[in-house]
């Protein structure tokens, strides 16, 4: 991996997934701090088509339950989740663009796990859409409505063990047209 002194990108570079969390909470400001970052991410026309639903306490562990049915074991010890879902009051019109959403809210959640990493959190990107039963589990584990469309769940929590990150650069997966 290139060594920088820039911490946007040591922050980029050295962001991992984390599956394992100590019994640390999340703080109320962490969680604000994480989603105003979220919200910060470019959108379409600006149409900022996502929601988020922060779970906790026994909607966190109905939560848990649903994923860990379909072999996600990302959320067995966080404190937290942040559901990142469609807002489709806020989709497009336009049949051919309507799915700009899933790029706005992938965007948000990258950003989300950016900030997450930058103030000393754990998290996991565990994808909901587009497979229609996880999305059918996280509405009845959370009663999120069908005005949203959950995308991702993201577990957050604070690290437990080493996680060191994947050097993922890889030359043959780029062609420059000059």
């Amino acid at each position: 991996m290139i060594g920088t002194d820039n911490k946007a990108l040591e922050n980029i570079l050295t962001r991992t997934s984390v599956r394992s969390y100590s019994s640390g909470n999340v703080t109320d400001k962490e969680l604000e701090t994480v989603i105003r970052a979220a919200m910060s991410a470019p959108s379409a026309m600006n149409k900022q088509p996502w929601h988020f639903f922060v779970i906790r306490g026994a909607k966190l562990r109905e939560a848990i339950a649903e994923m860990l049915e379909y072999g996600k074991q990302s959320l067995r010890n966080a404190s937290a989740a942040i559901i990142i879902a469609g807002d489709k009051s806020r989709f497009f019109e336009d049949p051919e663009a309507v799915d700009y959403w899933v790029e706005d809210c992938s965007a948000a959640a990258e950003n989300l796990l950016l900030a997450a990493h930058a103030i000393g959190l754990g998290a996991v990107w565990c994808g909901v859409y587009p497979i229609p039963s996880r999305i059918d589990q996280m509405r009845k584990a959370t009663g999120i409505g069908d005005g949203y469309v959950p995308m991702c769940i993201i577990p957050l929590g604070h690290t437990e063990g080493d996680h060191e990150p994947k050097d993922k650069w890889d030359p043959a997966k780029v062609t420059y047209l000059d």
